[in-house]
């Protein structure tokens, strides 16, 4: 049963994010030869594929596992994930514009300029792995966590975050312009660095230690200079 709990047992506890419990079918082998347009691929694995290039607006993928897979320039806008796990998926310019994930679990993925702008993560588990220039822009995030990765320059700009959590996570420069936050924990980042956006940061919680190193950053918002 997935975790709906609060972390501590006060008042002002941080609610935890429910995490996604995938647990896949026998799945069948991918044997097409590209995705199609609305497609519809529902308990099958992808396992090494190349779809570098490859088109699949609208399509649909239930009860999958994405292993190895390049995903180079890969157009999926507006697809649905759901009760899916991706492994070890690569690729640069991924369009997930739009998208829907459910229920999904991302590991050790290494990506880049990933398109997510405008979309909708729901219960969704990031675990390990590098990605670069990840653009959630008004995207909506709820029961979401991210584990062991490394998230360099993500664009949170406009959404929406509801139980987030970065675990042991690097952030760097990261932009939360005009985000909206609600129970994020951010206290256990390994890394915390954001370039824009410090004053939308109502809504989480960080540690005593940042505080300190964020310390500069809230002082420049509110106009203060710090001269010894």
């Amino acid at each position: 049963m997935a975790r709906n709990s609060r972390s501590g047992g006060g008042k002002d506890a941080v609610a935890t994010a429910r995490r996604p419990e995938v647990r896949l079918p026998p799945l069948v082998p991918y044997e097409g030869e590209g995705l199609e347009p609305d497609g519809d691929y529902d308990g099958v694995r992808f396992e090494g594929t190349d779809l570098t290039d490859e088109s699949g607006p609208g399509a649909r993928f239930m009860d999958c596992a994405l292993e190895g897979c390049a995903l180079d320039r890969t157009e999926l806008v507006r697809a649905r994930f759901i009760d899916s796990v991706l492994t070890g998926v690569r690729g640069v310019g991924t369009d997930l514009a739009g998208a829907s994930l459910r229920d999904v679990e991302v590991v050790d993925a290494r990506l880049g300029g990933v398109q997510l702008h405008g979309a909708v993560l729901e219960r969704v588990h990031v675990r390990g792995g590098k990605i670069d220039y990840l653009n959630l822009r008004t995207a909506r995030l709820t029961d979401v966590v991210f584990e062991g990765c490394v998230l360099s320059e993500p664009d949170f700009g406009d959404a929406q975050l509801v139980r987030v959590e970065f675990r042991d996570c690097v952030l760097k420069r990261a932009d939360f312009t005009s985000a909206r936050m609600e129970s994020v924990d951010l206290r256990t980042a390994s890394e915390l660095d954001i370039a824009r956006g410090v004053e939308r940061l109502a809504g989480a919680v960080i540690s005593p230690v940042q505080l300190m190193e964020l310390a500069p950053a809230f002082a420049a918002q509110i106009g203060v200079r710090v001269e010894a």
